[in-house]
């Protein structure tokens, strides 16, 4: 599916999407005009969006959290549709293994965490919630980061 090319691109890329393609270029030996290309056919058919990861403890932002939600049936839409729309939901999953919904939150303070977690428990029918603070990110958005790391998937 990737060449290593592709590979080689892909990486650089994971790892700085502002990287100038002249730069990658220089970096790979391989034609501007190629890079170019394969760029623009790779964002096409695999990137879902261009996105800055922040620091968040330093927009005053010290409290991220993982919370593990499951609820009723009948509250399983409506409490989705808040999820996505609530500003402090940073992203959200559709899991299993005993919960509906992961949503990674960030908030000023753990007990902001703690509100946004009462006021769950008593607008929507939730049966059983699970709260994990984030003390220390190790590792974010690494995946794909080197071109070995394409003999992953194939």
């Amino acid at each position: 599916m990737f060449s290593k090319k592709d590979a080689q691109i892909i990486s650089h890329l994971r790892n700085n999407a502002r990287k100038k393609i002249t730069h990658i270029s220089k970096e790979l030996k391989i034609p501007v005009t190629t890079v170019y290309d394969k760029v623009r056919s790779h964002e096409k058919r695999f990137v879902k969006k261009h996105a800055t990861l922040l620091d968040f403890p330093k927009l005053g932002l010290h409290a991220k959290a993982n919370i593990a939600i499951k609820v009723e049936r009948n509250s399983k839409e409506e409490l989705q549709n808040f999820l996505m729309k609530h500003p402090n939901v940073n992203s959200l999953s559709k899991i299993n293994f005993g919960s509906d919904f992961l949503a990674e939150v960030v908030f000023k303070s753990i007990a902001d965490v703690e509100n946004f977690v009462e006021g769950l428990e008593r607008n929507y029918s939730i049966s059983q919630i699970q709260i994990f603070s984030i003390i220390e990110e190790l590792k974010k958005e690494e995946f794909l980061t080197k071109p070995e790391h394409f003999e992953l998937i194939g």
